[in-house]
């Protein structure tokens, strides 16, 4: 009997990988087993054999090549058969924590996520007390992964002091930046590594009940949460005697609206309580009133999904990785105009550059790289004179942009940045919850003001109320929406201040 690996990951089935699996397991000696995504997105359906050698990996397979596989017909084209994927340039040199399992684990089977070290980190954790599990995380220097990169055992010691009836366990998986995927692929190739996170903070933190609010434009990782809790209650991984330990942890998965505000974990809150997400005035913080207003732990999707291997191998060995205050991996997307988007997980520090130029490969027009944004939508824009920036919280801090969810999205030379930062401003617009006057009406008049000076209209002293515009809007929002928005205008108009000349050749300027 021969097995196979068939990717289930949503961007696989957009290109075809459920044919190309019903074929595999209509032939005879084959057994298909259906897995996440290995994160190479550019070969997507991404199938893999199971050989002396290893998994062997098939690029770009459709339905129609099932026999020439089968038969060996695609192992002397080198674009086709990528060689044991394991050992693949792409994979061979990454440092996989909180996706080790991504793309190699059937993520419907509890068994196949034990044999692949699930749950240890569970066990240990409730071998131990809640504030040694704190201190480790602590420890660990793991920050959290959805952008604002606070430390997350002092979130943890926060709820863990706080004295109250209930406490509670939320993770936000309502992923909205454009060019980041991580959360959802996380969600659907690796689940119960979310569930076993949430368990080990609840635990922690002294929280009975958690909440996964993911957005609605994920179905499939919807879908592959629901199974995964279903699955634990019955092993006993959840519910009112956790592993018989007497811990009792509840886990429920609600689906969001389609709002982008709601990544914004105060927003999330008031989503989750019933009404329209809306972010809250501080303080005071989530950690001291989150829920309900009770203590809530809120994190990242990607972020619990580490605390597991944190736990089962120490704080410290997750420590050792990274650089500086930015301590362990980033789950880094590459997308945009590049010839090899996907993801990559490497230890805090790797260059842009590394990035952009080794693991994307340039564009896929083959045209020169222009500009990289990180971030997500209101991140910095980055020339490639900025490529050796160190992909670290710090680092980018300094140079006026910001990690984020660490989504990086490429721009060849033929990009406007003048309209990519309208852009930017039109997002706010169009997502801002409403409820503080800077971003809610600051971003409608950056609009109008970057309107004016794309065609050409009073060039230098509508920059400069652009310029105001931003200030007020990062020092006045309530919130990162509205504190973030001038980012890309400004870093636009440091690197690219020629695409904001639209002055009339010969008028005053």
């Amino acid at each position: 009997m021969t097995t196979v690996f068939v990717p289930r990951d949503a961007a696989a089935l957009s290109v075809g990988a459920d044919d190309v699996a019903a074929v595999l397991e209509a032939a005879p000696g084959v057994s298909v087993v259906r897995t996440g995504s290995r994160g190479l997105l550019w070969a997507e359906p991404l199938v893999e054999v199971a050989t002396d050698r290893g998994r062997v990996g098939y690029a770009n397979v459709t339905a129609a090549d099932v026999p020439a596989l089968l038969a060996g017909g695609l192992d002397d084209l080198p674009e086709r058969c990528l060689g044991p994927v394991e050992e693949h340039p792409w994979l061979r040199d990454q440092r996989r924590v909180t996706f080790a399992r991504v793309g190699v684990v059937d993520p419907r089977s509890v068994d196949d996520y034990a044999a692949h070290g699930g749950w240890a980190g569970l066990r240990r954790a409730l071998s131990l007390s809640p504030e040694q599990v704190v201190a480790e995380v602590v420890d660990s220097g793991l920050r959290g992964r959805g952008g604002a990169g606070f430390p997350t055992g002092l979130k943890w010691r926060t709820v863990l002091a706080g004295e109250a009836d209930q406490k509670f366990v939320c993770c936000n998986l309502d992923e909205g930046d454009s060019g980041t995927f991580a959360d959802r692929m996380l969600a659907e190739g690796d689940p119960f590594s979310l569930v076993e996170g949430m368990v080990i903070a609840g635990y922690a933190v002294g929280a009975t009940e958690g909440y996964v609010y993911v957005r609605s434009e994920y179905p499939h990782a919807v879908a592959a949460l629901r199974r995964a809790v279903e699955s634990a209650y019955t092993h006993g991984f959840l519910g009112e005697d956790v592993l018989g330990s007497g811990v009792r942890f509840d886990l429920h998965v609600r689906v969001g609206a389609g709002a982008y505000i709601c990544g914004e974990e105060s927003s999330m809150l008031e989503s989750l309580e019933g009404r329209r997400g809306e972010v809250r005035a501080r303080p005071p913080i989530p950690a001291v009133a989150g829920l309900f207003g009770r203590p809530t732990v809120v994190n990242n999707a990607l972020t619990l999904g580490t605390v597991p291997m944190v736990l089962a191998d120490g704080g410290a060995a997750y420590a050792a990785l990274g650089t500086g205050r930015s301590r362990g991996t980033q789950v880094f997307q590459l997308a945009g105009n590049v010839r090899r988007g996907g993801i990559v997980e490497l230890p805090f520090g790797v260059t842009i550059g590394d990035l952009v130029e080794g693991y994307a490969g340039g564009t896929r027009t083959g045209r020169p790289v222009r500009a990289v944004q990180v971030g997500g939508p209101l991140g910095g824009y980055l020339p490639p004179g900025r490529f050796d920036l160190p992909m670290d919280y710090e680092a980018l801090a300094e140079a006026d942009a910001m990690l984020g969810h660490g989504g990086v999205v490429v721009w060849d030379d033929s990009a406007d940045l003048a309209r990519l930062a309208r852009f930017a401003m039109e997002f706010c617009a169009v997502e801002s919850c409403g409820k503080c006057t800077p971003c809610r009406v600051g971003s409608v008049r950056g609009v109008e003001t970057l309107d004016r000076v794309l065609a050409g209209e009073d060039v230098s002293r509508n920059l400069g109320l652009l310029e105001d515009l931003c200030e007020v809007m990062s020092k006045g929002s309530l919130c990162a929406m509205g504190q973030l928005t001038p980012m890309p205008v400004r870093t636009a108009l440091r690197h690219f201040p020629e695409d904001f000349d639209r002055t009339p050749e010969g008028a005053d300027r």
